[in-house]
């Protein structure tokens, strides 16, 4: 009932613009329709209570973190400014898609116009790799900082880690730009409605009317290039990282080596597993899973890890902790 509901107030700001699609006629124009999460309409109100949480606590909990970073001049290090370039992203990433869902949970704010749709799968897109490269940078000052702690300082210099930011920035830039063209070339029919709590690539390219073989094959090319790459280096490094751990003489250093590692794999596996089972279960297990429970994950992995990060390494992170506190100490005094 509620989606017949959905679709009615669909219907009816359609007939109130004049904006009703016929098959020839471009239906960019009338934008498009974001049902929320089919099948679970009736659960929105509820479901928006923990998703406003976490996105709550994600934009507080990557604040802080940026700003004891920034703030603290002892943590302006590499292994520290890859961090606050992860949270940077956590932050962005959870922005470009929570607002948008919650006013459709709260207010059932379906629209978005088309060029508002395209905006917001870019920058989703473009965020969700550039975050892929920012924890294969966090890997690669591992691997140095571990395998070859002499050269650290000479490898990570401030060039290299500006060289770093750029590249990563352009990277995801070149690999997302041209899927905003390879979904304006298509013709757009039908009423443009989404399954879906946000726009993504495919979910738009399966609005048009057209061949979209070329997004498709596109779509899995982008992905291999970038977050398949990046997979694969990530593994190699902390391949050779594990076996320079357990080659280690001081039981101490092992130890601070693998809680450091482990804090780093845990921030990887909550980033890539969830988003990897999503994109494969709607691909693959479309008959077999609820569309749901995509959605779910979809959400789940744009919220959690933003959530989680400033957790882990707040609290496995000593000079984090001590920052946060000499920063807090520093606003006290000024206060007074």
């Amino acid at each position: 009932m509620a989606q017949v509901r959905s679709l009615q107030k669909i219907m009816a700001f359609l007939s109130a613009n004049n904006t009703v699609a016929v098959n020839n006629s471009d239906t960019r124009l009338a934008g498009c329709f974001l049902l929320g999460i089919p099948g679970l309409e009736h659960l929105h109100i509820w479901l928006s209570i923990p998703f406003c949480t976490m996105y709550v606590a994600a934009l507080a909990g990557n604040g802080i973190l940026i700003c004891v970073i920034l703030s603290q001049p002892s943590l302006h290090e590499p292994m520290y400014i890859f961090l606050s370039m992860l949270a940077s992203t956590d932050v962005l990433l959870s922005t470009s898609t929570m607002p948008k869902a919650l006013a459709n949970f709260w207010l059932s704010s379906t629209h978005i116009s088309f060029d508002g749709c395209l905006t917001q799968m870019f920058f989703i897109h473009f965020l969700f790799v550039a975050e892929s490269a920012v924890l294969l940078a966090m890997a690669f000052d591992r691997y140095v900082a571990i395998c070859s702690p002499l050269r650290y300082a000479t490898i990570l210099t401030s060039t290299a880690i500006g060289k770093i930011v750029a590249a990563t920035l352009a990277r995801s830039f070149i690999i997302m730009f041209p899927s905003i063209f390879l979904l304006k070339r298509l013709h757009y029919c039908r009423v443009n409605i989404i399954a879906h709590t946000f726009c993504e690539h495919m979910g738009i390219a399966r609005l048009s009317c057209s061949d979209i073989s070329i997004n498709i094959w596109y779509g899995l090319a982008a992905a291999l290039i970038s977050t398949g790459l990046d997979i694969i280096l990530i593994a190699v490094s902390y391949v050779h990282i594990l076996q320079a751990v357990f080659h280690l003489s001081s039981q101490d250093a092992r130890s601070k080596a693998l809680s450091t590692c482990g804090s780093h794999i845990c921030v990887i596996l909550l980033f890539y597993i969830p988003a990897l089972f999503s994109v494969f279960a709607y691909r693959f297990g479309g008959r077999h899973i609820p569309r749901y429970v995509h959605i779910l994950l979809a959400n789940l992995y744009v919220v959690i890890p933003p959530m989680l990060n400033p957790v882990i390494y707040g609290v496995r992170t000593k000079q984090i902790l001590e920052g946060a506190k000499q920063m807090f100490s520093n606003l006290v005094k000024e206060s007074k």
